[in-house]
C-alpha cells in the first residue's frame, strides 16, 4: 500500500475562458497534515474538490486514498471528510438530530450510537439539545468536525474551516486536528492564519492558479532569501514612513504589523541602504529581524500579482 493518500499530478480546471487551477501537483502522506496557503481567488477550493472527487478536472491524472480521481470519485467521496468554509448543517435541528440524520444518510444502521460516540468525543454532550442554528460560531465548528468523522473517513479535507472563530475554539480545533492525523488521518486544511500553517506539517502554497512553493513551514521560510527589518515609533510617522519606503530600490514590501513596520527586501546591502536616510531620525527605532512565514507569504503574494500582469 502506497504511503501517499494524496497523489495528483498536472491537474487542469477551467470555468468557460478562466483558467482557474494550472497543471496542480501533490502530494500528501497518510497521518500528514497538510496546509494550503493562497490568497483568495486563487484556486484552493477548486483544487481541493477535484482531489475529494466534488469536482472532475478537465486534464491530469492521481489517485487518492488509493482510488483514480477521474475514473473512482464515488469511491473517494465515501472515504473522506468534508468540512466547508460555509456551516452547511440544519440550523433547525439540534446537535444530535443533525448528527443522527447525517449517520442515516451514510448507511449506518446504528445511528444513534454512532452520534453518540461523535457528541462524546467532540465535547457536545452538554449542548446536544440545542439548535444548530443557536450556536456560536465555535460550537458550530466543532459539530461541522463531528459530522466530517461520522463514517470515519481516512482523509479530511478542511476548507478554512476556522473563519470566524475565536483563538479559543482555534486552539482546540487544532489540538482535535493534531490528535486525528496521529491516529494515521491525512488532512489538507486551507488557511489564511500563518500561526495555523505553523501548525501543519507541510505547506503548498499557490496563486493565480499555480503552486508557486512546497515544503515544511521552516523550508518554505528559507525557501526565499528574504531581508526584513522592523521599524517602531509614532504612528502617524509610521504611515507616512511606510508611504515614503514604498517603490524605493531594495525595498520588495512595506507591512504593517501592530505598532511596527516590516520592511523587506531581497538583498541586504541594497535594503540597508534604502533605509539608511531614514534610520538617522530621531524617534524611529530600527532593529533587523529574521523574516516571519507571514513575511514570505506577501512577498509571494506580490510576486504572484507581478506575474500576472
Amino acid at each position: 500500500m502506497s504511503d501517499l493518500a494524496i497523489d495528483v499530478a498536472g491537474l487542469n480546471k477551467s470555468f468557460g475562458s478562466r483558467h482557474v487551477v494550472r497543471d496542480f501537483s501533490l502530494q500528501v502522506r497518510h497521518g500528514e497534515i497538510y496546509g494550503f496557503l493562497g490568497p483568495n481567488g486563487s484556486g484552493k477550493t477548486t483544487s481541493i474538490r477535484m482531489i475529494c472527487g466534488l469536482l472532475r478536472p478537465d486534464s491530469g491524472s492521481g489517485t487518492c486514498l488509493g482510488h483514480d480521481v477521474l475514473r473512482e470519485a464515488g469511491a473517494i467521496k465515501r472515504e473522506v471528510g468534508y468540512m466547508t468554509q460555509r456551516f452547511s448543517l440544519w440550523e433547525d435541528l439540534t446537535i444530535r438530530e443533525n448528527l443522527e440524520f447525517i449517520a442515516r444518510m451514510y448507511g449506518m444502521r446504528e445511528a444513534r450510537r454512532v452520534a453518540s460516540e461523535a457528541i462524546a468525543r467532540l465535547g457536545l454532550a452538554a449542548r446536544q439539545d440545542q439548535v444548530a442554528g443557536a450556536l456560536s460560531g465555535g460550537w458550530k465548528q466543532r459539530l461541522a468536525l463531528a459530522a466530517c468523522l461520522l463514517h470515519r473517513p481516512r482523509l479530511l479535507l478542511l476548507d478554512e474551516p476556522t473563519a470566524g472563530v475565536d483563538p479559543q475554539a482555534r486552539r482546540e480545533f487544532w489540538e482535535e486536528i493534531h490528535a486525528l492525523a496521529a491516529q494515521g488521518i491525512s488532512v489538507l486544511v486551507s488557511t489564511h492564519y500563518m500561526d495555523e500553517a505553523e501548525r501543519c506539517h507541510r505547506l503548498a502554497y499557490i496563486a493565480s492558479g499555480k503552486l508557486l512553493a512546497t515544503g515544511t513551514p521552516a523550508e518554505v521560510l528559507h525557501m526565499f532569501p528574504l531581508v526584513t527589518w522592523a521599524v517602531t515609533g509614532p504612528s502617524r510617522r509610521l504611515a507616512a514612513l511606510a508611504s515614503q519606503l514604498r517603490g524605493r530600490e531594495g525595498i520588495y514590501h512595506v507591512t504593517a504589523f501592530g505598532s511596527a513596520l516590516h520592511v523587506t527586501g531581497g538583498e541586504a546591502d541594497l535594503l540597508a541602504g534604502a533605509i539608511l536616510p531614514f534610520r538617522r531620525e530621531h524617534g524611529l527605532e530600527w532593529r533587523q529581524i529574521e523574516p516571519s512565514l507571514e513575511d514570505v507569504f506577501i512577498h509571494l503574494v506580490a510576486r504572484a500579482g507581478e506575474t500576472m500582469q
